[in-house]
């Protein structure tokens, strides 16, 4: 039976500010964006020096794009990881010192999580139709089974001194989806720094960093999308925010249907099959947008109870929804409260 695929965009934190009338020049916002990594991206700022040129602004926020573009894009086929990808077992390749990085703090984070985020899930994220080659037939157990052994940081032989990887088995692939964007994001908001822009938004695809103040004065203002059919687009939660990255997972915005049930697009590494539990989707506050990304997409994996303890054992600022009935409910981690401005009734 041919798997009915709803794909749509990852969920959306709605950026949200207001500008001030009557500011002067150096107050007033500026704004660009475009299209990226198969989604968009935008960036508003304020309070930069005069030497600060819009157009070699968007020439440096550009650059970053392809740097991580040509390096972890895994629907490009001559990116660095699509080369790995097509790979066979044994076979050695010289990583560049971005994707080394990306790669070591992914290991990293398979390791503090138990396996539950893993960057080698992409066998089984195309078994069960949610890769490149789109949808599949509903595999079997035993497909499962097969796919999984090429799924595991331990698959992988890693030298990061030297920045040389291979895999050790047939079949695995990375995909750096969950923290690529993320990077673009922390790499662009360095740039940004380095330019002497004081007051910003940067974000891509719902990835987001802020800097300094708003252009009406304050804090950012970051909306959490709700994820409920009914209200979807409505705002579930307000954060004010400065000087942090955001991002947020969830499982309703791209799932498939079969038999009755509803399967996710995220895959648990760790039984092979997508998840199936309450938690509907999570926002994390972290000084890094990669590692909100990653940690949002960790969480979402491992189900609301779980999520939130760990959460408060590593102090991380989350904001979670699950599914109660036919209700949400929510659970807020004691780090995230000082983020949290105003929640939906």
């Amino acid at each position: 039976m041919i798997l009915s695929i709803k794909h749509c965009l990852r969920p959306a934190l709605v950026l949200a500010f207001c500008c001030l009338a009557g500011c002067g020049f150096d107050d007033r916002p500026v704004t660009m964006g475009g299209a990226v990594f198969g989604t968009s991206w935008s960036l508003t700022y304020t309070n930069a020096s005069e030497v600060v040129d819009p157009t070699a602004v968007r020439a440096e926020i550009e650059s970053v794009f392809e740097l991580v573009n040509s390096s972890m894009n895994h629907y490009q086929p001559t990116s660095l990881i699509s080369r790995f990808n097509a790979l066979p077992a044994d076979a050695p390749v010289e990583v560049d010192w971005d994707f080394a990085y990306v790669l070591s703090t992914a290991l990293t984070l398979n390791e503090a999580t138990g396996g539950a985020y893993d960057v080698t899930v992409s066998a089984l994220s195309e078994l069960w139709g949610f890769g490149p080659e789109g949808p599949t037939r509903f595999p079997t157990p035993l497909a499962v089974t097969d796919a999984m052994r090429s799924v595991g940081g331990q698959q992988l032989s890693w030298q990061p001194e030297i920045r040389l990887l291979a895999k050790k088995v047939p079949g695995l692939a990375l995909d750096f989806s969950s923290l690529a964007k993320g990077y673009a994001v922390d790499l662009g908001a360095d740039a940004l720094d380095e330019a002497g822009v004081a007051q910003y938004m940067l974000e891509i695809g719902g990835e987001v960093r802020v800097r300094g103040l708003s252009p009406r004065g304050d804090a950012w203002r970051i909306a959490v999308e709700s994820p409920l059919a009914e209200t979807r687009g409505a705002v579930q939660a307000a954060l004010a925010v400065t000087d942090v990255g955001i991002a947020t997972s969830g499982d309703y915005r791209n799932f498939f249907e079969h038999e009755g049930r509803r399967y996710s697009h995220l895959i648990n590494p760790l039984t092979g099959y997508p998840i199936q539990h309450d938690l509907v989707s999570v926002t994390v506050v972290h000084g890094s947008a990669m590692m909100a990304d990653a940690w949002a997409t960790a969480l979402t994996v491992m189900g609301s109870t779980q999520a939130l303890a760990v959460a408060e054992q590593r102090d991380l600022a989350v904001y979670l929804l699950r599914r109660s009935g036919n209700q949400l409910e929510t659970l807020t981690s004691s780090s995230m409260t000082q983020w949290i401005e105003a929640a939906a009734p």
